[in-house]
């Protein structure tokens, strides 16, 4: 088994647009078995939109726009990508996060591409698996990861994608023998994002915890309406199921009210009391 640690630099933006975002660096580093590096993979992506990188993209990445002028398209590109891949008989694509696979997906449908091969390819979500191992739960970035692991990552503040990947793979590397490969998984298109869902999972929480009926249409109107496109059917019905698992979840059972410890304490000094004592009540029938 070979493991593929893949990320992914795309041009996202900070102003809005009905324009794709793209796919614009594509950089992996391949392990064996006994996690050994023996492979990379570092290629540029020339955007079909927004070729011309903005200031804060160049800044985030450190992409420079003359690599980006001359490097080829996304298809040019996946395909060698894929047939770097292709000497790994078995292997496992790893990604810090799900936006990896996603951004592939995309750009090859953008291009009018087959997907299958995207679809069917086995993936590991390490910040998943990161943040379980850890017992935390807000997302955490590969550079906090690595100081948290005490592992020197790289002082460059830009993110270019085979930096990433090595720096994944240090992480990978650190934390295999406490990660569960039955989480792996495959892409699957997702209409929520996870602040959605995680709305919908406080409101069914707060309903239960005030011991109010949870339906769905108590959530639609008084929580998601104004908040989400609830007219997205695909959407709406993805959160639906959200709201179904969160009901079925079993309900945790009350703690003790810290007032109660002291009363159960004091008990026994409350039962040698005069009044508690037999020859004291039988004197006062």
């Amino acid at each position: 088994m070979d493991y593929i640690v893949l990320d992914i630099e795309f041009n996202g933006r900070k102003f809005a647009s009905d324009l794709p975002m793209e796919v614009i660096e594509i950089g992996a580093v391949r392990l064996d078995a006994e996690l050994r590096q023996t492979g990379r993979f570092s290629a540029l992506v020339k955007p079909v939109y927004f070729a011309k990188l903005n200031d804060f993209i160049q800044k985030k990445t450190g992409i420079p726009q003359e690599g980006i002028d001359a490097a080829e398209g996304f298809p040019a590109v996946v395909k060698d990508f894929l047939a770097w891949l292709g000497p790994s008989e078995r292997f496992r694509i790893i990604t810090w996060g799900g936006e990896d696979m996603k951004r592939i997906v995309f750009d090859t449908r953008m291009h009018g591409l087959d997907d299958a091969y995207w679809l069917g390819v086995d993936y590991f979500d390490l910040l998943k698996g990161y943040i379980r191992h850890k017992g935390v739960t807000n997302d955490v970035s590969v550079e906090n990861a690595l100081a948290d692991l005490g592992i020197s990552g790289d002082d460059n503040q830009a993110h270019r994608a085979l930096d990433d990947a090595r720096m994944t793979a240090e992480i990978f590397r650190a934390v295999f023998p406490h990660l569960d490969f039955s989480r792996t998984q495959r892409y699957v298109d997702v209409y929520s994002n996870a602040k959605e869902r995680k709305l919908v999972k406080n409101a069914t929480r707060i309903l239960a915890a005030q011991k109010l009926a949870a339906t769905w249409p108590l959530v639609v109107e008084h929580v998601l309406k104004g908040k989400v496109d609830i007219e997205d059917a695909r959407k709406m019905a993805e959160l639906e199921a959200v709201f179904e698992a969160e009901l079925a979840k079993p309900k945790r059972k009350p703690r003790p009210a810290a007032a109660e410890a002291p009363a159960a304490a004091e008990a026994p000094a409350a039962a040698e009391t005069p009044a508690s004592r037999p020859e004291d009540a039988g004197a006062e029938s």
